[in-house]
């Protein structure tokens, strides 16, 4: 098994490849299937660019939880008895995810809400604005007691303070989002670094490999390769392949938090 490398293909029959008990964190943004079936518009009648992508298609629910059942499966498979796993999504798929989730013995250890600063509003005001994701953050097992969590790193990372369930991070935007050719932004769920950062940081040490499923453009890779860890992504499109690889190769630096050690006092 090599680390720090992005293997192209299909989630599922990529993962059955991994040997058990390999990975110390895994990390997914799943297709969210978030079922639009129209085209929205703003009030000036400019289109949204929202998320319409072949991946993000399924014909049913059904469809949905079967494909969630199975990588979800292979993932607690790869995942050490140690180590944690982080399913992000939205009110579309997360209780669905979450749900399978438990039904196949992993332990709910946190939700955590990440609040959106900048989110896209609700153009034609018929519902609340949308300002939040959930990321679950589990073990294993319920009986898994092992499991990293760095609380002195993120206190001291948080100023002094202990840090909460409640993320307040903008959306990937300006010079961090990852635009093609033509302009026109990458990837329509690009994830914020800072978002990876904490995810890291908090259940991760030195060297840990960490597995992402659905490496997209590498926000993965790229925080884990700024942190010092080690990562395997799974990408099926080879676009996004050639952007992520770009993005890891051209980091030079560590962040200063790749030095932290957690111990019982700062």
């Amino acid at each position: 098994m090599t680390v720090n490398t992005i293997i192209h293909g299909n989630c599922i029959e990529e993962l059955k490849k991994i040997p058990d008990n390999a990975a110390d964190l895994i990390f997914a943004d799943p297709p969210y299937n978030m079922q639009l079936k129209t085209v929205l518009y703003r009030p000036n009648n400019s289109k949204v660019d929202g998320v319409k992508d072949y991946w993000d298609k399924f014909n049913s629910f059904a469809e949905y939880d079967v494909f969630c059942t199975a990588w979800l499966s292979e993932c607690r498979r790869i995942l050490k008895e140690t180590g944690s796993m982080w399913v992000i999504g939205s009110y579309h798929n997360i209780f669905r995810v979450g749900t399978i989730m438990l039904n196949l013995g992993f332990w709910i250890l946190n939700n955590v809400t990440w609040y959106k600063l900048n989110p896209m509003p609700n153009f034609l005001g018929t519902r609340f604005t949308n300002a939040t994701e959930t990321l679950l953050w589990c073990s294993k097992s319920e009986k898994s007691k092992k499991y990293t969590f760095n609380h002195h790193i993120m206190k001291r990372y948080n100023g002094g303070k202990q840090m909460t369930s409640v993320w307040r991070i903008g959306l990937c935007v300006g010079g961090e989002r990852i635009k093609g050719t033509d302009g026109k932004k990458a990837h329509s769920t690009q994830k914020p670094e800072e978002l990876l950062k904490r995810v890291i940081l908090s259940t991760t040490n030195k060297d840990d490999l960490i597995l992402d499923p659905f490496f997209g453009t590498g926000t993965t890779g790229a925080v884990a390769k700024k942190l010092g860890r080690n990562f395997i992504g799974i990408e099926r499109d080879s676009s996004y392949i050639r952007i992520a690889q770009q993005r890891i190769d051209s980091i030079v630096d560590l962040w200063d938090e790749a030095q932290w050690v957690e111990a019982k006092q700062w």
